[in-house]
């Protein structure tokens, strides 16, 4: 990894973004069969469906800039994908299990929101103004579904969530 100037970090940061991503269009569909909650095994379908999108971005973006995508493995995504391995296999209260789930969930959106705000201030910083654009879609689109994921935690304004139903011994 050598980084002369701000594009060779853009566009590092990308590939790693881009295979995060791509990690995880396999862990979503398992996250969503292990959920007993349906509102969350949707939300977790829904998201399946925009990651595929947010890759297409991606795509358009290195196809753009005349740079292929792949060359970089997302470590912290590697870790994240693990811990939700281990939720996934977890026996016990269903409702808790629904819980350590959205928590997976959330550090995964945290990571890419972090992700994609940055990629999107040096596309900004470099003049790509159509990948600023489209970085900022993908990245209120991963804000949107943090909330939604702490709306189906908390049970949003008018009914209690999972995390109400969770034992609480």
């Amino acid at each position: 990894m050598m980084f002369n100037d701000l594009k060779d970090l853009y566009v590092e940061q990308l590939r790693d973004l881009y295979d995060a991503e791509h990690q995880l269009t396999r862990a979503l569909p398992k996250m969503a069969n292990a959920a007993s909650s349906t509102e969350l095994r949707d939300a977790f379908n829904m998201h399946l469906e925009q990651t595929q999108g947010q890759i297409q971005r991606l795509e358009r973006i290195f196809t753009d800039m005349g740079v292929t995508p792949q060359g970089e493995t997302c470590e912290a995504m590697k870790g994240l994908i693990k811990e939700g391995d281990q939720v996934i296999q977890a026996q016990g209260n269903p409702h808790v299990k629904d819980a350590a789930l959205i928590a997976a969930a959330q550090r995964v959106e945290h990571y890419e929101i972090a992700g994609y705000g940055s990629v999107r201030t040096y596309a900004k910083e470099l003049g790509y103004g159509d990948a600023a654009s489209l970085l900022q879609k993908t990245l209120d689109e991963e804000g949107r579904t943090d909330e939604k994921l702490t709306s189906i935690a908390t049970g949003g304004l008018f009914s209690s969530g999972i995390n109400e139903k969770a034992d609480r011994r």
